[in-house]
């Protein structure tokens, strides 16, 4: 995972344990002073919800625990396509140029063109240097990729 996702991570972790856990907590106190909890949606609900908190919290956790966070900023440039460096692309089919971050796989958002070292783009990419050549097999056929630029940020 890149230092941007563990950050991230520690982020929600720090924001369910301090805000939303409380706030949970209340919400079923509340709820308990209602009454009768066959019949009480908002017990039930909050419940729920905090079932749902403390499953989150633990996965955080447990991803933060057992992974290797790498900083791509300290990673010697060579010029090849690592684990988090960002690349530009050109599509040679249609000359459209597309830049990527290769990333873990809870990090990956293409909207903001973060992408999974697991997809078939990344694999096809790491390893390779400027100027290459990337083949990406697709559902709708072979798209090949020019390397254009690796940069470590």
């Amino acid at each position: 995972m890149t230092l941007a996702g563990a950050e991230a991570l520690r982020a929600e972790l720090t924001r369910l344990m301090s805000t939303e856990r409380p706030r949970i907590v209340q919400a079923i106190s509340e709820a308990l002073e209602q009454g009768d909890l066959r019949e009480n949606a908002e017990f039930q609900y909050a419940k729920e919800e905090q079932s749902f908190i403390e499953g989150r919290i633990a996965e955080i956790a447990g991803k933060l625990g057992s992974a290797q966070i790498i900083d791509v900023t300290e990673i010697t440039s060579t010029g090849k396509v690592v684990f988090g460096t960002t690349v530009t692309l050109l599509n040679l089919d249609t000359d459209a140029e597309v830049v990527y971050q290769i990333v873990g796989d809870d990090e990956s958002d293409i909207k903001e063109n973060k992408i999974s070292v697991c997809s078939p783009v990344a694999r096809s990419l790491i390893g390779k240097q400027i100027d290459d050549v990337a083949v990406v097999q697709t559902p709708s056929g072979r798209i090949e990729y020019e390397i254009c630029r690796v940069q470590h940020i």
